[in-house]
């Protein structure tokens, strides 16, 4: 007899579907483009690169605030989002996320302002917030790096404590997969804003995120089974490999064409351009394996069999 094929009751998924839409997609995205950014601007900071650090501390600005604005249109009112301040549930990924986001912004937010100090009178009021704002900055870009690790990375956390079988199956490596898409992403800004010879820790960082986020991205789609299948296959894996694709040219580019301002800056373009296309990748996997049943019933089936067998040894 041929094996037989897997159908669920009359064809329904089993889980539901993931409510999210396209905002949530694009939060993961501005989320580690602002992570990756506050800790470039920090190492330029702490290096004397001013204007390696002025182009993170705005990027990372950027990125908060659109994180905002795209967390508010899911929610569909603005009130549900200081709702959700009303507790504090460490055992919640959404919980602590949202306090991760309202510790960031602020630190993110003043380092930013802190760029336009020199741009004020040097007497009266102005003059005396032209003189605190440099060293507020300093302090306000360094807390703002020390919680940008946690912002790149607990949306992958979010994801993969649902039921969605390709997000939880893949707990272990999305946070490598995020935070080198975080830390690649925030490269590619530095590469297109600043010239080639004040963008060496850009290119640094671009190649220690890219190997991050291609190792986890390898790890996710070769340890799973059945359920890295949505990762290789429809909408998900075409823009996984666009992604890797493109992480690959950005990282090429970045190394090569140290001395050119057009390649560095086609470069950077190429590694965030990969970071949308993998952010969206991924979100689209977990909708397609929430959608087809085989993916939460097959592999129930072989960790009952192997447990079976296990007992029978």
């Amino acid at each position: 007899m041929p094996p037989a094929e897997f159908r669920s009751y009359y064809g329904r998924p089993i889980l539901k579907p993931p409510v999210w839409t396209w905002e949530i997609a694009a939060y993961l995205f501005t989320g580690g483009l602002a992570a990756g950014s506050s800790l470039l601007a920090a190492g330029a900071q702490l290096t004397g690169r001013p204007a390696l650090r002025r182009a993170g501390r705005l990027t990372a600005l950027a990125g908060v605030t659109a994180s905002g604005v795209l967390l508010v249109m899911d929610l569909g009112r603005p009130e549900r989002f200081h709702h959700m301040l009303r507790v504090a549930k460490p055992t919640s990924p959404m919980s602590v996320g949202t306090w991760i986001l309202t510790a960031y912004g602020p630190a993110a937010g003043l380092a930013a302002v802190a760029e336009v100090a020199p741009l004020l009178p040097e007497r009266g009021p102005l003059g005396l917030a032209r003189r605190m704002l440099p060293p507020l900055g300093r302090a306000a870009g360094l807390a703002a790096a020390g919680i940008a690790p946690a912002l790149g990375t607990y949306t992958a956390v979010l994801l993969s404590d649902t039921a969605v079988p390709s997000w939880h199956g893949a707990y272990p490596d999305l946070p490598l997969v995020f935070a080198g898409s975080a830390l690649a992403s925030g490269a590619g800004m530095g590469l297109i804003a600043v010239p080639p010879t004040q963008a060496g820790p850009a290119r640094r960082l671009a190649v220690a995120g890219a190997g991050l986020e291609l190792v986890g991205a390898h790890r996710v789609q070769t340890r799973l089974g059945l359920v890295a299948e949505p990762y290789r296959i429809g909408r998900a894996g075409r823009l996984l490999r666009a992604g890797r694709a493109l992480t690959v040219v950005g990282v090429a580019g970045a190394l090569l064409g140290a001395r050119s301002r057009v390649v560095s800056a086609f470069s950077g373009a190429a590694l965030l351009a990969a970071s949308v296309a993998t952010r969206f990748g991924i979100f689209h996997a977990g909708v397609a394996s929430a959608r087809d049943p085989r993916y939460t019933v097959l592999p129930q089936r072989e960790r009952l069999q192997r447990r079976a067998d296990e007992q029978d040894r």
